[in-house]
């Protein structure tokens, strides 16, 4: 198959709308906006969905094993023989299953948008953030070297800064994207560190060369890395550490998560694409894409174990307490990563092994399917009722049906519930951890009961509890809005049947998956205790969350402020970054630095003002210092002449 007659076209038709929208969108097309960018989207998802077939059953496959295809390569700049920037599109099972997630949930985000967003005055330039955001992301995920998929990572900052900043005229809005920049802006700089030390001992930037010089252990750059170190550790992994640092601030890992629940102030669509099934699994991917290199560096792979499973739990408990139930979907998110970075922490290279890889991967297939979902749901129920808090909900199944029955397919999805996509990828994940470490499947298993806690009482709170009037409104929403939930719905019903390790896996080799009923009894029995506690709770109107808030005292408190993290990271820069350093630094260069250039200028001024009447032009002056200066010669001359 010649990928490269079209391959192209999938990242470019999105950037195509961008420029096209960004350009004459407002002027001149801004009813229009989006239909032009769906209509661009739907022609990438086609294609998309195209190559996967073509991929996964025609030529990916040479005998039992999916290689990878380089299916578009142009060197950019060259600095030597065996180091060069080279822009190209790289095909495997993981780029290609990223393609048709990216571009199908970025499709139904569009689709809801025609709805939701309708009668915006920004209208086309929404759509053409969107478009640049899909492009950004589609680049990332088939690049072919670390350089450019460092680009694209920094073009997926800015375009979720454009969309998270997306209402400008909110101080909230703008302080959120900032906030969401800066913080992603010190991970990347630990991601470009990793990226040197790695290109650096591994001699190229390509992901394939380096992978394949720095895990043969008889080569010399093998040897140069494991080698090399600083404070005891070795710079194979500093470099890794660093890499994972910049997919942690993009996941919104545990402690640079601050950023994703304030990027819930942009539109909930943009929600839904960028913090629940593309942008946050970049850093997941990142880990993925390199997992040969993590596979080989214990220190590493344990660093990305403890985070991850950190963050589920950590985020998961948060989830518990919060009322703005985009907040709770964006903690939830920040918990189903941890999830996915958990399982490639315990996973090997292959086969049995590597069932912790595929199962990550299968779960982030899954997850962008309920999860945008999800999002959808909640931007349905926020466009009826106005509002994020679900105080302000309750009893909405009635005005809602569609919304209602899909969002409860999510959660039960999510919940682990049998037979929704989230039950097997779900289990996959919970397998790998308990044939790797007892201690993280009891966290793991912990985790998950919570989730379906916090998940069904979200659901309650919104479809149940009391019952909240809504009078004069336009019920659900539009087709365009309705749509999109019952496609994801069906793919959140369908998605967990698809044989997934026969086409994902460690080794590019098929994985058999085994359903084991005895195993799942606890993670199911612990699901269904958790709906049932929450149902008890927030089925009906009653005070049981109030006592049970009360009870716990302290605990709940610190957990709906987020444990006191922002408030942490505040007092960190301006207690002490601000007061012990920025205010000397501003000192320094304001009174040393300023001043000396100030002294300078000013001394130079006045030697000017004393000297500028030798050159006044008057000729009579002129004629005045040549026959002084003559005099004072002669003078001299005298004095020390002797005959």
């Amino acid at each position: 198959m010649n990928y490269s007659s079209y391959i192209a076209l999938i990242p470019l038709l999105p950037l195509a709308a961008f420029i096209l929208l960004g350009l004459f969108g407002r002027k001149y097309m801004n009813q229009s906006a989006g239909i032009i960018g769906t209509g661009l989207l739907l022609i990438s998802t086609v294609l998309s969905i195209y190559t996967a077939y073509q991929y996964f059953f025609v030529d990916g496959k040479v005998g039992d094993t999916y290689q990878t295809i380089t299916a578009f390569k142009f060197t950019w700049l060259s600095f030597s023989e065996t180091v060069s920037i080279d822009m190209g599109i790289i095909l495997d099972p993981i780029s290609v299953m990223m393609l048709v997630v990216v571009t199908f949930v970025s499709l139904m985000v569009h689709i809801f948008s025609l709805g939701y967003m309708k009668g915006e005055e920004r209208f086309a330039t929404y759509y053409a953030f969107l478009g640049l955001f899909t492009f950004s992301m589609l680049g990332l995920v088939v690049s072919s070297n670390l350089f450019q998929i460092y680009m694209f990572w920094e073009l997926v900052g800015a375009s979720s800064y454009l969309l998270i900043g997306y209402y400008f005229q909110k101080p909230s809005a703008v302080a959120a994207s900032k906030k969401a920049f800066i913080v992603t802006r010190f991970a990347d700089l630990g991601f470009l560190i990793g990226i040197l030390v790695l290109a650096f001992y591994g001699e190229s930037l390509d992901f394939n060369t380096i992978i394949q010089n720095l895990t043969a252990q008889q080569s010399s750059q093998f040897v140069a890395i494991t080698s090399a170190s600083f404070i005891g550790v070795s710079a194979l992994t500093w470099g890794l550490t660093m890499v994972f640092m910049g997919g942690a601030g993009k996941s919104a890992m545990f402690p640079l998560h601050i950023w994703l629940p304030d990027a819930m102030e942009g539109p909930t669509p943009v929600s839904a694409l960028i913090h629940a099934a593309t942008m946050v699994v970049a850093g997941v991917y990142l880990v993925a894409r390199l997992f040969p290199l993590f596979a080989i560096n214990e220190e590493a792979l344990s660093i990305v174990t403890i985070v991850g499973l950190v963050s589920a739990l950590f985020a998961a408990v948060i989830a518990c307490t919060q009322t703005d139930i985009k907040r709770v979907l964006a903690y939830s998110t920040m918990s189903q990563i941890g999830y996915m970075m958990f399982a490639l922490g315990v996973s090997g290279t292959g086969g049995e092994n590597g069932l912790g890889y595929t199962a990550s991967m299968f779960h982030l297939f899954t997850h962008a399917f309920f999860k945008s979902l999800l999002f959808l749901g909640a931007g349905a129920v926020i466009h009826l009722v106005h509002s994020n808090d679900m105080k302000d909900m309750g009893g909405l199944r009635k005005y809602m049906p569609i919304t209602h029955i899909s969002f409860l397919i999510a959660c039960l999805a999510i919940a682990g519930v049998p037979p929704f996509a989230g039950f097997f990828s779900k289990e996959e994940i919970l397998l790998a951890a308990y044939n790797a470490s007892m201690p993280v499947y009891i966290i793991a298993l912990l985790t998950s009961g919570l989730t379906a806690f916090y998940m069904f009482r979200l659901y309650f709170s919104i479809f149940w509890n009391k019952e909240t009037e809504v009078h004069g409104h336009h019920g659900e929403g539009t087709f365009s809005m309705k749509l999109p939930l019952i496609l994801l719905a069906a793919c959140t019903l369908a998605a967990g049947f698809i044989p997934f390790g026969e086409f994902v896996s460690a080794d590019g080799k098929a994985l058999e998956s085994h359903f084991h009923l005895s195993f799942s009894i606890a993670p199911v029995a612990l699901g269904l205790a958790g709906i049932f506690i929450a149902m008890l709770m927030y089925k009906k109107e009653n005070n049981k969350p109030q006592q049970v808030a009360t009870a716990l005292g302290g605990l709940y408190k610190a957990a709906y402020k987020k444990f006191y993290i922002d408030e942490l990271y505040l007092f960190i820069t301006k207690k002490i970054v601000f007061n012990l350093i920025g205010r000397p630094a501003a000192w320094i260069d304001r009174n040393i630095v300023d001043g000396l250039m100030n002294g300078i200028a000013s001394g130079t001024g006045k030697i000017s003002n004393l000297i500028k009447n030798l050159q006044s032009g008057k000729i009579q002056n002129y004629t005045l210092y040549f026959f002084g200066g003559l005099a004072a010669f002669l003078i001299i001359f005298i004095y020390f002449w002797k005959p």
